[in-house]
């Protein structure tokens, strides 16, 4: 308690709304991480557990796959009845889907990065209001070492505010690279398995 009392009175009003968005910046970075991760281990474990054991892609479709890439194969097998042009809308309306969930959240962390700079500049304006109108009202000599020390403080929120956009701004672009990958993964998956359904087995294909 002692610490965030100490982080208020050198951000002044803007402590708090900067410790909200650095508390957002740091859960999206740990919630992304840990899904983005499983979606990809588990996707790599679950293939090669189908290779190994000599299983095809018709055979999905009577297990419970827990990766998305084995949930997308299997949508496609249960509707192997139809024709090709009708699977791959559907694999389209349901690479939609997995787009979202992979991308979400990064828009919040997009928006923090626009806002904590904005938050911070506020923040050191409103310090040095608050500064130069305390000196007016004293009336005491104004000393190059007490500018200093209100400038210190009133710029350290600009500096808080930084501190936490380019994280945000940083993680926002590396996770949607990183979703983009894996939607490429997943796309080339199922186009292999939509080929694999009409009776043409590409090379890595499970056969």
């Amino acid at each position: 308690m002692s610490f965030l009392n100490q982080l208020h009175q050198q951000l002044g009003l803007m402590s708090w709304p900067l410790i909200l968005c650095s508390v957002i910046t740091v859960s999206l970075w740990l919630e992304r991480i840990v899904s983005l991760l499983w979606v990809s281990m588990r996707g790599e474990q679950e293939k090669k557990q189908l290779r190994l054991s000599g299983s095809s892609y018709a055979d999905v479709a009577l297990n419970e796959p827990k990766s998305m890439i084995l949930r997308g194969c299997q949508l496609l097998v249960q509707h192997k009845e139809c024709n090709k042009g009708t699977r791959e809308d559907l694999a389209g309306i349901w690479l939609q889907q997995q787009r979202r969930k992979l991308h979400s959240g990064l828009r919040v962390l997009t928006l923090v990065g626009v806002i904590s700079p904005l938050l911070g500049l506020l923040g050191t304006v409103l310090g040095l209001i608050a500064m130069f109108t305390s000196i007016g009202e004293s009336g005491n000599p104004v000393t190059p070492a007490l500018l200093a020390d209100g400038l210190g403080l009133a710029m350290s929120t600009t500096a808080a505010g930084l501190l936490i956009a380019l994280p945000a701004i940083a993680g926002a672009q590396l996770f949607g690279l990183w979703a983009d990958r894996l939607l490429d993964k997943l796309t080339d998956e199922l186009n292999q398995c939509n080929l694999h359904l009409e009776g043409v087995t590409l090379g890595g294909c499970p056969s």
